[in-house]
């Protein structure tokens, strides 16, 4: 792998995880990041359960499109989502370790495609994301602040 590219997806990553307050307060967590992907893990607390007792929905997608974002804008272009389809495959409960990984699948001019596989320990399978994204350059990267 050439290594200005991954430093730019640190880069950019870290830059990220600065400046990101929503992903931050929802407990999710940057583990690795490469030029077209990443993996993200999360601790199922109380606060991301829903009325069953189990991971609400939302915050699956969440995970997933965190993973989903650090992937997309590893290659230092301002990246947003243009969409993101999810299916949920198992349910996850208090106290998993959620971890979602990120690969590209595509990209075509501005825009892109990329994989989110959501698992639980043991390797089962909780989700998968499918998310679609628009390269932006009018949007400049978040500076980080060291």
């Amino acid at each position: 792998m050439d290594d200005d590219l991954q430093r730019t997806a640190e880069r950019v990553a870290a830059a990220m995880v600065e400046h990101d307050v929503a992903a931050r307060d929802a407990g999710i967590r940057l583990l690795d990041v490469w030029p077209g992907g990443a993996r993200v893990g999360m601790t199922v607390a109380e606060r991301h359960l829903n009325g069953h007792g189990i991971v609400h929905g939302g915050y699956l997608f969440f995970l997933a499109d965190a993973a989903f974002a650090f992937a997309c804008n590893s290659r230092g272009t301002s990246t947003v989502a243009a969409g993101g389809d999810v299916s949920f495959l198992r349910p996850a409960r208090l106290g998993d370790e959620l971890l979602a990984e990120a690969s590209e699948r595509a990209l075509a001019g501005r825009s892109g495609l990329y994989d989110v596989t959501v698992r639980i320990p043991g390797g089962e399978v909780v989700a998968e994301f499918r998310g679609r994204s628009r390269a932006v350059p009018y949007l400049s990267q978040p500076e980080s602040g060291g």
